[in-house]
């Protein structure tokens, strides 16, 4: 694959939220783990752990489970991000680093995929209590796996495009010391 031509891939990274029912192969989530677990972290830390989840009444409880997780109830797979309770700013920033490996992997292997965030606390203390995790991991993020089903169609509630690069970025421009007469 040329460069544009792999550019162009990474920009084609749509949410996903309609599944086929086609079961997602353990063998694909192990590939997909197995890609994240490279992702860098700080200091190597490493400060997540991940659930697969294809029981249908666990994968409709963790739906209800945010605002905007329903997605994972009608998945076949949800692969849930566990969270190091170790208090460090930049966890959080190593969870977004290793969600975008997941969805760039999940991609490659032909499925569809859907971040979920499950907030607020009653919410993460609900799915950490449904997965019976040990303390010191919080389950905040969940992604739906599974092939495309058909495309949603109709009115979104929220705004669709791209802003434009000119928007997002501006250059720093040096300042020169001023010159002393």
């Amino acid at each position: 694959m040329d460069s544009l031509a792999l550019l162009r891939s990474l920009t084609a990274q749509a949410s996903v939220r309609s599944f086929s029912s086609r079961p997602v192969e353990p063998e694909l989530v192990e590939q997909i783990v197995e890609v994240a677990r490279w992702t860098g972290s700080a200091r190597n830390r490493q400060p997540w752990r991940f659930v697969a989840v294809s029981d249908r009444p666990t994968l409709e409880e963790l739906g209800r489970c945010g605002a905007y997780a329903q997605h994972l109830a009608s998945a076949p797979c949800a692969l849930v991000l566990l969270s190091a309770d170790n208090g460090f700013q930049d966890t959080e920033f190593d969870l977004g680093k290793v969600t975008q490996t997941v969805i760039l992997a999940a991609t490659a292997l032909g499925l569809g995929s859907c971040l979920a965030t499950l907030y607020p606390d009653p919410n993460v203390a609900a799915a950490s209590r449904l997965l019976h995790l040990d303390s010191g991991w919080l389950p905040r993020h969940a992604i739906s796996l599974g092939y495309p089903g058909a495309t949603v169609t109709g009115t979104r509630a929220l705004p669709t495009g791209r802003l434009p690069t000119q928007t997002l970025l501006t250059t720093a421009v040096p300042q020169r010391p001023s010159k002393e007469l």
